[in-house]
């Protein structure tokens, strides 16, 4: 496949969790205004105090607004937690992590969900209180939520398996509930892409979701697409990855192994130094941390270069 133009115009970004979220940003420092559109992993979507929490949103949201902490990477900087201690004092659970600033959010979110509005159009307005510009997308919005079955056989709802529990049982299988629907305005974002870029984000519960989606995939296969690693010298850059390939699929944790999840989807995938391997598709080697912002950069502009040569 090539690039439908010499220079990406429509880059389209699949993405959830921290690592998705700093690409993003660093696609957002070099791809021209209007160019970028980012589609988000609602999967981890859940219900808290009666509230409506997208954190893989507010993750991509807070980090395009410039508010994300550069250490820890969701959440706000320097947000406080009374509410959190509050609701402690009272006996309510305080497992999930609910900053006062935060809090805000998910109440705008809740409310507008209370008036009928699609979770598209709260995003929306969301993302422009805070002075996001770039186009950001759920996935759906029709609810679509991640379970974990564990090799026990449990269903787990993602949230409580990764905080409630600490990603510690072992995980069999990740599937989805609910609609397999995404949205008209995520179909034509794909319809039009020059280039899609998945980011390096967990693929079985950041990327998998979206590609599940009715449309999706069929759309990445006409369009060059290129992946970024989440696994780096066999370790995951942040989460419970690595244990989840090995369990999930009987593999060690590698590039290649995530590469070869994504069989039949891929033009290009870049790796860290020393993480190549022989692939049917051409394989970037470069620096894959991108924890500050001048890292991000560059990476996100050694990938438009990179999707540039691949024919």
């Amino acid at each position: 496949m090539t690039l439908k133009s010499q220079y990406p115009s429509n880059v389209v970004a699949l993405a959830g969790g921290v690592g998705g979220a700093r690409l993003v940003d660093g696609l957002d420092r070099v791809l021209p205004p209007g160019s970028l559109t980012v589609i988000v992993n609602t999967g981890d979507d859940f219900r808290h105090w009666g509230l409506h929490i997208s954190p893989d949103l507010d993750t991509i949201m807070y980090t395009l607004a410039g508010l994300a902490p550069e250490t820890r990477g969701w959440g706000i900087e320097g947000d406080t937690f009374r509410v959190l201690e509050e609701a402690k004092r009272r006996g309510e659970p305080d497992w999930f992590l609910l900053g006062d600033r935060d809090l805000v959010t998910h109440l705008m979110r809740s409310a507008g969900l209370s008036e009928a509005r699609s979770l598209t159009e709260i995003t929306r307005g969301l993302c422009a209180a805070l002075g996001v510009s770039r186009r950001v997308l759920p996935m759906s919005d029709a609810p679509r939520p991640t379970i974990i079955v564990t090799q026990r056989g449990d269903e787990i709802a993602f949230q409580d398996w990764l905080i409630k529990e600490h990603a510690v049982p072992a995980v069999r299988e990740v599937r989805q509930e609910g609609s397999d629907r995404a949205t008209d305005l995520v179909l034509d974002a794909m319809e039009s892409a020059d280039l899609v870029v998945i980011c390096p984000s967990n693929p079985y519960v950041s990327i998998d979701p979206i590609l599940a989606l009715h449309g999706v995939s069929d759309r990445i296969r006409q369009t060059t697409t290129v992946a970024v690693s989440p696994i780096v010298n066999r370790k995951a850059v942040k989460g419970p990855l690595a244990r989840m390939i090995k369990d999930i699929e009987g593999r060690a944790p590698s590039a290649e192994a995530v590469a070869m999840h994504y069989e039949g989807l891929l033009d290009g995938f870049a790796v860290h130094h020393g993480d190549g391997f022989q692939a049917p598709f051409p394989v970037l080697e470069t620096s894959i941390l991108i924890s500050s912002k001048e890292e991000r950069s560059t990476l996100a502009r050694e990938l438009i270069d990179f999707a540039r040569t691949i024919s």
